[in-house]
């Protein structure tokens, strides 16, 4: 993650890293790590696990990580390799920008950014991650 919209579940999360993997039943498993504050604390973690909803050809998931809460995380738009994504949900009150690389290229991150911004983000409530 190089950016998101703040949000009090992740809030003084720095070097955040959110990894997705497939489990044997067919769901996904999310784990989400974060430092608090600086760079040098432990990590935390948080494990969710999540499904593709059916008909969204992959693009939205419904992530939970506390049952039987589920949360949106609809993939809005990537690269062509799926070196980035922007991560996003209905209401627009969230956005991830992540990266497979944690410093991707200034045009690289501005392209996205742009993106972002083209589908009515506010890059103004954009908080940068430290990594």
């Amino acid at each position: 993650e190089i950016a998101r919209y703040e949000a009090s579940f992740q809030k003084g999360c720095e070097a955040v890293t959110a990894d997705y993997s497939l489990s044997p039943d067919g769901k996904i498993k999310v784990v989400n790590s974060c430092r608090r504050e600086r760079l040098d604390t432990p990590v935390e973690s948080a494990e969710a696990q999540a499904y593709v909803v059916d008909g969204s050809e992959n693009a939205k998931l419904r992530v939970s990580f506390f049952w039987p809460f589920y949360g949106n995380y609809w993939i809005l738009d990537h690269g062509e390799v799926y070196d980035w994504s922007i991560v996003g949900e209905p209401s627009g009150r969230y956005l991830w920008l992540l990266f497979r690389t944690p410093h991707p290229t200034e045009a690289l991150e501005k392209t996205v950014k742009t993106r972002a911004a083209d589908m009515g983000y506010d890059l103004g409530l954009l908080r940068a991650t430290k990594q």
